[in-house]
C-alpha cells in the first residue's frame, strides 16, 4: 500500500480473524492466506488503529466498510520454492505474505539474532508472516519477517531468518502478494 498511496498503514489482523470465516478461515486457528485475501478482495480491510488486535477469536465481526483502508483487486502466487523470485518480489513489489513452519519453541521464544531451526520442515507450514526484506550480517544472509504477535516478540516484532537457498522453514513454499 505504501508504494501505492505514500502512507504507511498497519492493517488489522483482528479484522481478518473476526470477519473472514465465511471465506474458509478459522480465526486464530489459522487459514491459508489466499482465503484471507479473498475476503479482502470482497470487502477491503480496516487499519489496526480502527480495528485493534485483541488476541481473541470469539468476538463478532465489527467491520465498518467506511473505515476500510486496504482495497485489493486480486493476488499473485510466487512460484513454490523459488527463493530468487521471492527476493526479487520483495525488492520490487514490497512486503510478501508467506507461510512458514513455526511449530518450534525456538520460534515462539525467539528474541534476537539470525534464526535457524534445523527441525524446520518446508512442507509443514503453520503460521503466516509478512516478509518485508532481506540482508546480510557478518556474511550470513537472512530474511526479515514481521510477525503478528506484537512488538514484545523477537526484535521489536520482527525476526531475521536464515536465507540460504534451502527454503528455510518453508519461507518460499507458499508466498503471495496483493494486487492493488
Amino acid at each position: 500500500m505504501f508504494k501505492h498511496t505514500g502512507q504507511l498503514v498497519s492493517l488489522s489482523e483482528q479484522n481478518l480473524v473476526d470477519c473472514s470465516r465465511p471465506f474458509g478461515t478459522y480465526g486464530c486457528g489459522g487459514a491459508w492466506m489466499a482465503n484471507a485475501y479473498d475476503y479482502v478482495v470482497s470487502n477491503g480491510l480496516q487499519a489496526s488503529v480502527t480495528y485493534p488486535y485483541t488476541s481473541v477469536d470469539t468476538q463478532p465481526c465489527f467491520y465498518e466498510s467506511s473505515l476500510s483502508v486496504a482495497h485489493v483487486t486480486d493476488y499473485h502466487f510466487i512460484p513454490k520454492g523459488d527463493e530468487q523470485a521471492l527476493a526479487d518480489a520483495v525488492a520490487t513489489i514490497g512486503p510478501i505474505t508467506v507461510a512458514i513452519d513455526a511449530d518450534h519453541s525456538s520460534f515462539m521464544f525467539y528474541s534476537s539474532g539470525i534464526y535457524e531451526e534445523p527441525a524446520c520442515n518446508p512442507n509443514s507450514l503453520s503460521h503466516a508472516v509478512l516478509l518485508v526484506g532481506y540482508g546480510t550480517d557478518g556474511g550470513q544472509d537472512y530474511w526479515i519477517i514481521k510477525n503478528s504477535w506484537g512488538s514484545g516478540w523477537g526484535e521489536g516484532g520482527f525476526m531475521r531468518m536464515i536465507r540460504n537457498g534451502s527454503n528455510a522453514c518453508g519461507i518460499a513454499s507458499y508466498a503471495l502478494y496483493p494486487i492493488l
